[in-house]
């Protein structure tokens, strides 16, 4: 009998046994909290809206996500000198009923399928730049250090405040966390400037979780970012998820395996676009999978979550990521469909 799709990630992770390859998101269930079923999110190829920090949000058709609209009217923080004239933190103080439909479907939600995720985006680096713009936002990191570390200690008290109500009121075992800081090919701030502002503040972020029930701290981060891997750890962050290609994986599982699980290695542009087929899909995942170290490792597309911009392309992956654990674990195919019949959706 197979595992369930949670203690074989917990067995990868914690350095146990795993009997197959962790495939993707199926053992993370991603469920919403009552800050972010109120603060409006667009819809892909809609119009774009205003979320509860007033930043314009927009969401091309055929991308992988939202982001800011920063034109001149658009811009929330347009003083850093000044910022506390501009950024205002929404209320997290929601009704009794709000908490209590969320909690629902964490009550209806199996913990022992899955792990009871709870989804927050964005983090405090994204934050920072939705509310100024990149460019402006790296501008004043660099001449402006004191008003971005008191403006990241703003953000992180509302993080602070969110994280108390998710786990007084939810009690996930697992907080998704995204934050995305490079690009493909570069980190956006440099290893010790990244430190300098966000080390002290994730650490607060992420203990909380740790101390309140969370059994796991994934952070998305769909970047180069294997310079940050030694402050992730610091951080208390078990999974890297997103981590690209260019990191060098297998370098990284060197270094750090058992320190921290490495989640990704399947870059979105390898198989998530136009005209893609399931042999785009399989070589993808031959590479990313050689062999049976599933230590601290678990194949995935480096979206932030299960899906693909193209249809199908996420479950295509899911199907060879199957197929492969077959072929090097020897496991069966008919109970690795029959395991996965129980789950639950991966969004809740």
């Amino acid at each position: 009998m197979l595992l369930t799709a949670k203690e074989n990630m917990r067995q990868t992770i914690f350095g146990g046994k795993p009997d197959r390859f962790v495939n993707q998101y199926e053992a993370i269930n991603l469920m919403f909290h009552p800050y972010m079923m109120s603060s409006p999110m667009p819809a892909p190829g809609a119009e774009p809206v205003v979320n509860a920090w007033g930043i314009t949000n927009y969401w091309p058709e055929g991308t992988p996500g939202m982001f800011p609209v920063h034109t001149a009217d658009k811009i929330v923080l347009k003083d850093i000198e000044n910022w506390r004239e501009y950024v205002h933190a929404p209320s997290l103080k929601f009704p009794d009923e709000m908490w209590a439909a969320a909690k629902g479907m964490f009550d209806a939600a199996d913990g022992n399928l899955a792990y009871k995720a709870a989804f927050v985006a964005p983090g405090l680096f994204e934050q920072t730049h939705h509310l100024s713009e990149i460019v402006n936002a790296l501008t004043y990191y660099v001449l402006y250090p004191q008003e971005m570390h008191d403006l990241i200690k703003y953000l992180t008290e509302f993080e602070l405040e969110l994280a108390e109500g998710i786990c007084s009121n939810l009690k996930p075992d697992c907080i998704f966390h995204h934050d995305d800081w490079g690009t493909e090919i570069s980190t956006f701030l440099s290893p010790e400037m990244f430190a300098e502002f966000f080390l002290e503040p994730y650490k607060s972020i992420y203990g909380y979780y740790h101390d309140h029930g969370c059994e796991l701290v994934i952070h998305h981060s769909d970047s180069y970012a294997a310079t940050l891997v030694p402050y992730m750890i610091e951080m208390g962050i078990d999974v890297f998820q997103g981590v690209m290609e260019k990191n060098d994986v297998p370098a990284l599982l060197e270094k750090y395996r058992g320190k921290i699980t490495f989640m990704g290695n399947i870059d979105n542009k390898d198989v998530d676009f136009e005209g893609w087929t399931q042999e785009d899909a399989r070589k993808a995942v031959v590479r990313a999978c050689p062999d049976t170290d599933t230590r601290s490792y678990i194949p995935c597309i480096t979206q932030g979550g299960p899906g693909s911009v193209y249809p199908g392309t996420y479950d295509a992956l899911t199907v060879e990521i199957d197929r492969r654990s077959v072929e090097l674990f020897g496991v069966k195919q008919e109970d690795i469909l029959a395991q996965r019949l129980e789950m639950p959706p991966l969004f809740g």
